[in-house]
């Protein structure tokens, strides 16, 4: 999430009770918001990550397209339609239907991966930090750290970030709201660098940087056409289907405003994408990379160097900015989110937690090098959360089901809530884990099976509680 995100969660308290009509907001306040969010630090890495898949000129530029379509009909008539029917945070939503305890333990697993997820971006920083001290860059298949020049940078980036975020949040997110237009720009000339670097002349050279795909690097799975829709569909399954941007489009005037979420998907997710995937393009052209590959080695990721090689010195400032605006309010959200575990702490110190946290996973390349499976098990665990919202949402007088039960009844524990979603996710993960099926293809109908279990486990359950 981006500051400017934050700022719009943040300005205001409302935690737990409806947005006021007097501090509803236009669409354009979501516009730019979105278009920030979306192009930052884990654009760098997914970009050229696609390209180590061996995906086809079709797969990537047909099946963006696709992908972020279905991503935007999810905030729309998903999110944004709820969001502003309720007008409630997602934790506070949550608690009127979980109850407070097993709100806690979703606060838990949220925390956990925000954190890893901050630590890829310090990841992310960390390589172009290390650019002028002619680091050596984490290798693909790297897991551990590969010495101590790359350990001693990390935990400077890492201490840096964690330091600004709690501090505090008005100043970081003014600054990072006059970086966003910034980081969009960067994208867009490495992307114009690059085609020139590649001899692109037209829009045949374009589609044949591509081509008809090859086999993916070692160590990596291939990635055909459904894999690039759904795992684009689904890398933010946390914020849509997930409902985690209830939080966000409470403050909406209408739905509409759902529509806004297309200038992240196709600034962020398309052309920026599209423009890191060229910076290694070009990478891949080098003697260097031409080495790796004849040793059957996967060549490195490092978006530090890759952005250097196109635009310089401003590739390098680029990429410590995305990486620290998307890092900063990650680490700061999950703070909070500590915090309402640990609410005697200040908010400093679990902020500084968190950040620590965050910087310990950034010493690991895996988190970043890994990204596409870890954003893919991101979505996958938190989404079927999404569905209980959903389902109640729309089918709760359907199936004969009491909505907000927990408040109602008084519990701090709504047993079927925790039964679907734990099935949900076993079932689907033992499949994925023991027939090897890609986890995005899984996140529907996990998602699904939760929505569905819910209604039915939640029908017995109140009716036997009623009894």
């Amino acid at each position: 999430m981006t500051s400017e995100k934050a700022q719009v969660i943040q300005s205001e308290e409302f935690e737990r009770q409806a947005v006021p009509k007097s501090h509803l907001k236009s669409w354009k306040s979501f516009l730019g918001m979105y278009a920030g969010e979306h192009a930052a630090g884990t654009e760098f890495m997914i970009g050229p990550l696609f390209l180590t898949a061996g995906v086809s000129a079709f797969d990537l530029i047909v099946g963006l397209l696709l992908g972020n379509l279905l991503a935007v009909l999810s905030w729309r008539f998903l999110t944004a339609e709820i969001a502003v029917k309720n007008r409630l945070t997602l934790y506070y939503q949550l608690e009127k239907i979980c109850g407070k305890n097993l709100v806690t333990f979703y606060n838990i697993a949220n925390d956990v991966l925000f954190c890893f997820l901050a630590g890829a971006m310090i990841t992310v920083s960390a390589t172009a930090v290390g650019v002028p001290f002619d680091m050596e860059m984490p290798k693909l298949s790297d897991t551990m750290p590969n010495g101590i020049t790359w350990v001693l940078i990390v935990l400077v980036v890492g201490a840096v970030i964690s330091i600004i975020a709690a501090r505090g949040y008005d100043s970081v997110s003014k600054a990072a709201n006059w970086m966003a237009p910034f980081i969009v720009l960067a994208f867009l000339a490495c992307g114009i660098v690059a085609l020139g670097q590649l001899e692109v002349k037209s829009f045949a050279d374009f589609w044949n940087i591509w081509g008809e795909g090859t086999e993916p690097f070692p160590g990596q799975i291939k990635y055909t056409f459904w894999h690039v829709v759904l795992w684009s569909w689904f890398c933010n399954a946390a914020m849509h289907i997930g409902m985690s941007d209830l939080s966000v489009f409470r403050y909406a005037k209408n739905p509409n405003s759902g529509w806004t979420t297309a200038a992240g998907m196709y600034i962020g997710h398309y052309m920026a994408w599209i423009a890191a995937a060229l910076l290694y393009a070009v990478y891949l052209k080098s003697p260097e990379a031409q080495a790796f590959l004849a040793d059957n080695t996967a060549p490195p990721v490092a978006p530090g160097p890759l952005a250097y090689n196109a635009i310089g010195i401003f590739g390098i400032i680029a990429v410590v900015i995305a990486g620290w605006t998307t890092a900063n309010p990650t680490i700061y959200r999950a703070g909070l989110a500590f915090q309402a575990i640990i609410p005697k702490a200040s908010t400093f110190w679990v902020t500084i937690l968190a950040g620590t946290i965050a910087t310990i996973a950034g010493l690991f390349p895996a988190f970043a090098m890994k990204l596409l499976g870890f954003v893919a098990l991101y979505g996958f665990i938190l989404a079927p959360i999404g569905a209980i919202i959903v389902f109640e949402h729309f089918f709760a007088k359907k199936a004969g089901i009491t909505k907000n039960y927990a408040e109602k009844a008084g519990i701090s524990f709504n047993l079927p809530v925790l039964l679907a979603w734990g099935i949900s996710f076993g079932v689907f993960y033992f499949i994925s884990v023991s027939q090897g099926v890609f986890l995005s293809f899984l996140t529907l109908p996990a998602w699904l099976a939760c929505g569905l279990l819910f209604l039915v486990l939640s029908k017995f359950y109140q009716k036997k509680g009623t009894q």
